[in-house]
Parts: structure tokens; C-alpha cells; sequence
């Protein structure tokens, strides 16, 4: 089931979705994201995914303005463990290129060491890594 997590002021700030038929689960964050925003979020789509029993996260930040570096260390030294605790084994990152939270995304990409997470500008190039990842080949 598709959850919609709203900030402060009503606005969407991230999508959850479960994609049954490919076995993920698809998030898509949107707008400037606080510390609040991005554990909200974080602990809800890891909850999805164990919930799904999936170990797969396609994880879309091409709309997210600014950077997110305030939260990066609480994503790595508590929230990874939690999820991969949760099942997350492979994780694709789609970033827009050259943007702020592009830079906060590769800090995130070379310190992470929870789960397998590669880096990526478009949906298409994730979605092919993930089918690859979760069937095996």
C-alpha cells in the first residue's frame, strides 16, 4: 500500500511504495528535508520493507532541494543497521548529478557498509541493477 509522509506544511516530502511485481520497495523523497523528515521517512520505508519481505530499496532523491548532509551521520551509524536488520540487502540511489544532495548521496554511497548500494542519475540503469540483484543473476 502507497503512504505518503507530509512535512509541517502539508506537502508531500516522501512516497513509499511497494512494487510487489518487482519485489522493492520504491521511495521518492521530494523538497527540502529536515533531520525529522529523513528519520520519519528512513524508519518508515525500512518498516515497509520488512513488512513487504523484501531486501530490495529504490530510492529516488532526484527532487529533494538542498543537501541532507545534518542527518548523514544518524543514517549511517543508526539507521543502516536498522535496516539492514529490517532485510534492506541492496539499495540503488538515484541522484541528480552536480546538485547538493547529490554530494550528501555520495558521502552516504562511500561510507555505507550495512547493505550494497550503488549510486545512479537515471531510473531505468537502477531498476536493471535491482532486477540483476534481486533475482540472483
Amino acid at each position: 500500500m502507497k503512504q505518503e509522509l507530509k512535512n509541517a506544511f502539508g506537502k508531500v516530502f516522501l512516497t513509499i511504495s511497494p512494487d510487489l511485481d518487482n519485489r522493492w520497495v520504491h521511495t521518492d523523497w521530494a523538497g527540502y528535508l529536515t533531520q525529522d523528515n529523513i528519520k520519519t521517512g528512513a524508519l518508515a520505508y525500512a518498516k515497509t520493507v520488512k513488512e513487504a519481505g523484501f531486501n530490495c530499496v529504490l530510492n529516488d532523491t532526484r527532487q529533494v532541494v538542498g543537501s541532507w548532509d545534518h542527518s548523514l551521520d544518524w543514517v549511517l551509524n543508526e539507521w543502516a543497521p536498522q535496516a539492514a536488520a529490517a532485510g534492506i540487502r541492496f539499495f540503488a540511489l538515484i541522484a541528480t548529478p552536480e546538485s547538493f544532495a547529490e554530494s550528501t548521496a555520495s558521502s552516504f554511497y562511500s561510507k555505507i557498509s550495512a547493505f550494497e548500494v550503488k549510486m545512479f542519475n537515471n531510473e531505468d540503469d537502477a531498476r536493471t541493477w535491482l532486477h540483476r540483484c534481486s533475482s540472483g543473476k
